[in-house]
């Protein structure tokens, strides 16, 4: 059975196409869903079948993961990762935005997310539409980045085209309207040195 194909508008979210989604994360679903970035695949944190679902369509091992949270706000963030006060100052700064902040792990982290690994990437998307889903479902969603076979291509940024392709592996699909094409800036904030891991949408200035 093929996925479902929701149109949500990311300036007002619809509240029952966001239950619906919910309940289909609650559930174990997985889902594809726009960021401020590019499309993203994700799950509930703590629905472990899940997880190994995705890593599967990731061609990954679910210990050696390298996926990111999306949380709705600050607050949520404290919860799963510790945050230092420099790194508290610059993701005040900077959040909602195309950042993904790699910080030291809490004992909250699902183990299965957590294997051998003492840190975390959060994320708190500038889209209505994850954050909504996060808010509703009240915990983290799991999110990496729906990848294109054509290297030239590299990330699919039309709803549809990500349909055609993941429509066997997915239980819902998104239609928030054309994706980018870029990933987030990836900043190491563990400590009060901060590194840029990866240079993508956010700009690397405000670490500067």
């Amino acid at each position: 059975m093929p996925a479902e194909f929701i149109r949500i508008y990311p300036e007002n979210p619809d509240e029952r196409k966001i239950r619906k989604v919910v309940e289909c994360l609650r559930g174990g679903g997985l889902v594809i869903y726009p960021t401020d970035t590019v499309y993203g695949l994700g799950c509930d944190i703590y629905n472990s079948r899940a997880v190994e679902k995705v890593a599967r369509i990731k061609g990954v091992k679910p210990q050696k993961n390298d996926f990111s949270f999306i949380c709705y706000d600050l607050s949520h963030i404290s919860d799963f990762a510790r945050v230092s006060n420099s790194a508290f100052k610059l993701m005040k700064k900077v959040l909602p935005g195309p950042y993904t902040f790699i910080l030291d792990a809490t004992n909250n982290v699902p183990k299965l997310l957590n294997t051998n690994k003492k840190s975390v990437g959060i994320r708190v998307p500038d889209n209505n539409i994850p954050r909504a889903l996060v808010k509703e479902l009240g915990n983290p969603i799991v999110t990496t980045s729906i990848k294109d076979e054509d290297e030239v291509i590299e990330y699919a940024t039309d709803p549809e085209l990500i349909f055609e392709k993941f429509q066997h592996q997915v239980d819902i699909i998104i239609d928030g309207g054309y994706g980018g094409n870029m990933g987030s800036t990836v900043i190491m904030a563990n400590s009060d040195e901060f590194e840029i891991v990866r240079a993508g949408l956010g700009d690397i200035s405000v670490i500067q």
